[in-house]
């Protein structure tokens, strides 16, 4: 019988506009394979790079999602369409994203719209399919631009990804699963940015408990205080297993069984 795997591997873990906009850390967003279902998730800056460079290939992608249109997550779509398309030559393909990121001051170039299969404005509590993978988008989330989380289940596993936004009450109740992936951007409270800071992420995690939580998306002050140290020290406070991911991390959600 064959084997099949969800895994997630992460393009990059930058999270904040220094940290990007100097590569202190890759911006690549990531690349989900949930069985034979390839999906590219929040491809900023060097994502085709990041992802050829592991042998990754953009042209077998199913589906790209956009969680918001800000360009550490979008700037790499279109070049990310073009690939999944072969450059333009076969419809194929869904693309999933916030309405304000296709309209008034869209970041998906319209004459690329007409190449996926699909295009699909994302909702608060929309649900979507791409082959036997579903997800949900259960909340808007508090940030600049319209914003959303996700929960996806395969046929093996469910987790939550929490993109940014800025901590609200009632935030975790929407999110579940065995594996909880959030954007750690700052290490203290009180920014005035719309990201979560290291206290709310310790809040979260010990509301959702899952059986594993990964960090990613740092920002300069998570990452001066050495997110792999932090995550250690979650994991002694929450009771969960905390990881903090880094650029090209492989995670087989099976370690989860």
């Amino acid at each position: 019988m064959e084997q099949v795997s969800d895994t997630i591997t992460f393009l990059g873990t930058a999270g904040a506009r220094v940290m990007v906009s100097n590569q202190l850390l890759a911006s690549g967003g990531a690349w989900l394979e949930f069985g034979h279902t390839r999906i590219v998730l929040d491809p900023g800056p060097g994502s085709i790079v990041q992802a050829t460079k592991r042998k990754l290939n953009p042209t077998k992608v199913d589906a790209i999602i956009l969680s918001h249109k800000h360009l550490d997550h979008s700037s790499d779509v279109n070049i990310m369409i073009e690939a999944m398309t072969n450059a333009t030559r076969n419809k194929r393909g869904a693309v999933f994203a916030p309405a304000d990121a296709l309209e008034g001051d869209p970041v998906i170039l319209r004459y690329l719209r007409s190449y996926p299969e699909r295009i699909e404005a994302l909702r608060e509590g929309g649900r979507y399919a791409v082959g036997d993978v579903s997800f949900e988008t259960p909340v808007r989330h508090i940030h600049g631009v319209e914003t959303y989380g996700f929960i996806f289940t395969t046929p093996r596993h469910t987790f939550s990804w929490i993109t940014d936004t800025k901590y609200f009450d009632g935030l975790a109740r929407f999110y579940r699963g065995e594996l909880l992936v959030i954007h750690a951007v700052r290490l203290e409270s009180g920014s005035p940015y719309d990201h979560l800071s290291l206290a709310d992420v310790r809040e979260i995690i010990m509301e959702v408990k899952p059986r594993a939580a990964i960090l990613t998306h740092f920002g300069r002050t998570m990452w001066a205080a050495k997110p792999w140290e932090l995550a250690r020290k979650l994991s002694e406070d929450t009771g969960v297993e905390v990881v903090a991911a880094r650029d090209g991390l492989k995670f087989d959600l099976a370690r989860l069984g």
